[in-house]
């Protein structure tokens, strides 16, 4: 119940959810830049905490049909390049991500030049 009301309180604090969105816009545009500089097409989004990667050669997913003609194998071999690295990601590329008030920003810097590392081997 403790850790309950610690949450409670934590996320009451002002700008909690300002923070934890730029926390995530910082990753999702690293992320892009870094698959962007690699030659990798993917697509990426976020709201809040809340993100999704797609392998696809669209700019934006907007459908149920873009996200179904995403190169599945091409996030598998992210997913597991990712993991190699130290990151673990959601295990389906139909999947969210989640940043949280536990991230520090050397967590999301660690992150990007993982998956930098990673883009540039796929």
């Amino acid at each position: 119940m403790a850790a309950g009301l610690a949450t409670l309180e934590a996320i009451d604090t002002a700008g909690f959810y300002e923070a934890l969105g730029n926390r995530t816009q910082r990753l999702v545009e690293g992320l892009a830049t870094a698959a962007k500089n690699a030659g990798v097409a993917m697509a990426a989004d976020y709201r809040g905490g809340m993100f999704g990667l797609v392998f696809t050669d669209v700019d934006k997913v907007t459908s149920f049909a873009d996200v179904a003609a995403a190169d599945v194998e091409r996030f598998r071999k992210f997913f597991h390049g990712m993991l190699n690295e130290g990151v673990y990601l959601a295990p389906s590329a139909f999947e969210a991500g989640f940043v949280s008030a536990a991230h520090s920003d050397a967590d999301i810097d660690a992150t990007i030049a993982a998956a930098a590392r990673v883009f540039d081997s796929l």
